[in-house]
């Protein structure tokens, strides 16, 4: 028997209950795996209200790092007792559990446990988007809202390394001093300031090249009006709720802008692309470009204590479950 957070109804952080389970062998092409850390996001709050809807009873997550306890038949990449970590498949709140192994990759021994699990959803997100959703080069100015949360306080180190000029906004002067301690080279308080004014004094009225904004509705039409022609808007997160819809001819007002909404399945959906990504991620954390602060770490049984810090917006950098 096992241990997993499963629920079996959607609502408040009471509907994480902790219960027995049995994880069965691996099938073809799965993996077992015990996990040693599993990581917390947003993300997850959204899979527990019902507004990502999933089949219910249900175990949420959607990171962890741990060791591989059996293999089932076909699997050639994996054995038991390496190290792995993964992202982006929901499940990870357990002690144990059975993952496809297409979806697994090998935690260089330069990195821990508690690392791999807090930097594998956030990190890999934080790839795509400095390196493939909009590819950041030396000399360009980004825009990133939230810059203490957990992606937040990787990109604003990561886009620093590549040779950006980081603006990012916060929502208190603690999380600002995280941000810049980060890298970005400008926080703006967005509940003192207006954020879309403080860009334009600072860029001297030239703004953005792109906006990350995993914010939404709160940031939104405003992330616009912090971006150059031809800039790039990428929406990658909803904190504050949904943008509304739009109609598409705001983009050319404001400049022919570019607008897209990426999520991270689609960028890892394919192996090669997995593989280079991680190894991308790998490389400058373990070069020292990118650490990942673990603020907070709570015991599987703590999870909706966890979920509710989350929800509160108390959380800065990253924060894991120990199983």
């Amino acid at each position: 028997m096992s241990r997993a957070i499963v629920m079996h109804r959607t609502g408040g952080p009471e509907v994480l209950t902790i219960e027995d389970v049995t994880i069965p062998d691996p099938g073809p092409g799965q993996v077992k795996i015990r996990h040693r850390a599993i990581g917390l996001n947003f993300i997850e709050i959204y899979f527990r209200k019902g507004v990502y809807p999933a089949p219910l009873p249900f175990t949420p997550g959607n990171e962890g790092a741990g060791e591989v306890v059996a293999v089932g038949k076909g699997v050639k990449l994996f054995k038991e007792g390496d190290r792995v970590a993964y992202a982006a498949m929901p499940g990870s709140y357990a002690e144990e559990r059975l993952i496809d192994a297409q979806y697994l990759v090998k935690l260089p021994k330069s990195i821990d446990f508690e690392t791999g699990a807090a930097m594998m959803l956030k990190g890999l997100t934080a790839q795509y988007l400095l390196r493939r959703t909009f590819k950041v080069k030396e000399g360009d100015t980004i825009l990133f809202h939230a810059a203490a949360g957990g992606v937040g306080l990787i990109a604003c180190q990561w886009a620093k390394a590549l040779g950006a000029t980081v603006i990012g906004t916060a929502g208190s002067p603690e999380k600002a001093k995280l941000a810049k301690k980060a890298g970005a080279k400008h926080v703006i308080l967005y509940n003192e300031e207006n954020f879309v004014e403080r860009v334009a004094e600072i860029t001297k009225g030239k703004k953005c090249d792109v906006v990350y904004d995993g914010v939404g509705k709160a940031t939104f039409p405003g992330s616009l009006d912090c971006l150059r022609p031809l800039g790039t808007f990428v929406s990658f997160g909803s904190s504050s709720g949904q943008i509304d819809a739009f109609n598409i001819g705001l983009l050319q007002q404001k400049g022919s802008l570019f607008a897209t909404r990426p999520t991270l399945f689609h960028y890892i959906a394919k192996r090669e692309d997995l593989d280079k990504m991680a190894r991308d991620l790998f490389k400058v954390v373990s070069n020292g470009d990118v650490k990942i602060p673990i603020h907070r770490r709570y015991r599987l049984d703590e999870v909706a204590e966890a979920h509710r810090a989350l929800e509160a917006r108390e959380t800065t950098g990253s924060a894991v479950l120990i199983p």
